[in-house]
């Protein structure tokens, strides 16, 4: 039994460091982690031809990833990576990343 109770605190505390840094991240948050690697840490700009996000305004971007997913708008990649994404979590998006400073 003691052996047990060993192994629940061991694994408890290797599963605590997980949880805590969760918190407090919102999903918008989280799914902007993908944006990054071609956008830029933070959204910020890397040069090239790929756009900064960093304080892009809002509606601007909610009418252009609608875009880009209904196929209105041509992209090279985006197209891919939008579509899996409902509208509701694109207007998360582009709230998360207008709120970025550039």
């Amino acid at each position: 039994m003691k052996k047990f109770q060993k192994l629940i605190i061991v694994g408890a505390m290797f599963a605590l460091p997980s949880v805590s840094y969760s918190v407090g991240i919102s999903n918008a948050e989280l799914s902007a982690t993908t944006c990054f690697m071609c956008h830029g840490p933070e959204g910020k700009y890397v040069g090239g031809t790929i756009p900064p996000l960093a304080g892009y305004p809002e509606s601007v971007m909610v009418t252009q990833l609608k875009a880009i997913k209904s196929g209105a708008r041509k992209s090279t990649v985006m197209q891919r990576h939008i579509k899996g994404y409902s509208d509701a979590e694109i207007e998360e998006l582009a709230k998360y990343f207008s709120s970025l400073k550039p």
